[in-house]
């Protein structure tokens, strides 16, 4: 068994990089497979000689989701678990063997995640994601709060459910999710597991907007057409009080830099 652990990148970002490559590495496990896509001209220096990783090229279509897609189709035989992380984001100590003991544990389990801190560009942390139980209860009719950093599925499901939608470029893990939870569970862990950078280059800032209106469309393209039309009618307090935490998490890291 091992854990196939994608990340993309644009090159764009050597040091965040370096760091991100690093946290994986520093889970101690002999198991995984650490692969990193990216574009054939992007110079990555010596980072992924240093943790020992695989490089893959990146297709050039389907933004993130085609990235990662080609390295789904990279996984070497035995392969039973399967995470990515963004090339500026962090894992915490532990992470991963607190994810594959959740998904040993239950035979039914596809996915499984955990708490997540949200840091800023000196990695201090400026909001805490703890929604546990109710980031799955809510995961089709409410904001997504289920962390994509420090979830870890089930290999073989994720092939199942055909993998990343290259037509979902922003809320490509919700759709991902969506699509697992109709295939088996999904375990919370109380248990922070990862570290998401919140800086003006996340496509998840930046595209704030856009984020929430292709998030809106995944949780309707599987509802039933009824559903799906009177979500389209109440779907606006979400969308406001998804405002009002960005508008928080966005506060609290300008006192950080302040305070810094």
């Amino acid at each position: 068994m091992s854990v196939l652990f994608v990340v993309p990148t644009l090159g764009r970002r050597p040091e965040l990089l370096e760091r991100s490559l690093a946290s994986i590495a520093a889970q101690g496990r002999d198991d995984v497979d650490l692969v990193v896509v990216a574009p054939r001209g992007a110079d990555l220096g010596d980072a992924l000689e240093r943790v020992g990783a695989r490089r893959v090229a990146d297709p050039g279509r389907g933004g993130i989701s085609g990235a990662l897609n080609a390295g789904l189709a990279a996984a070497r035989p035995g392969t039973t678990w399967f995470a990515w992380l963004g090339d500026d984001d962090l894992l915490a100590p532990g992470s991963l063997d607190t994810t594959v003991a959740a998904l040993e544990a239950d035979d039914r389990a596809v996915l499984a995640y955990g708490w997540c801190d949200y840091v800023d560009d000196r990695d201090q942390v400026v909001f805490r994601s703890r929604a546990g139980r109710l980031a799955r209860a809510i995961l089709t009719f409410g904001p997504n709060l289920v962390p994509q950093p420090g979830s870890l599925m089930r290999y073989d499901a994720v092939r199942a459910v055909g993998g990343l939608d290259e037509s979902v470029r922003l809320a490509l893990d919700l759709d991902l999710f969506l699509r697992l939870r109709r295939r088996g569970r999904v375990v919370a862990v109380p248990r922070t597991l990862a570290a998401f950078r919140w800086h003006a280059g996340s496509s998840t800032v930046e595209q704030g907007e856009a984020s929430m209106e292709e998030s809106d469309q995944v949780r309707m393209r599987y509802m039933p057409r009824p559903v799906a039309a009177a979500y389209d009618v109440g779907r606006w307090p979400g969308r406001w009080a998804l405002r009002l935490a960005k508008r928080r998490v966005d506060r609290n890291v300008a006192r950080a830099a302040l305070a810094g």
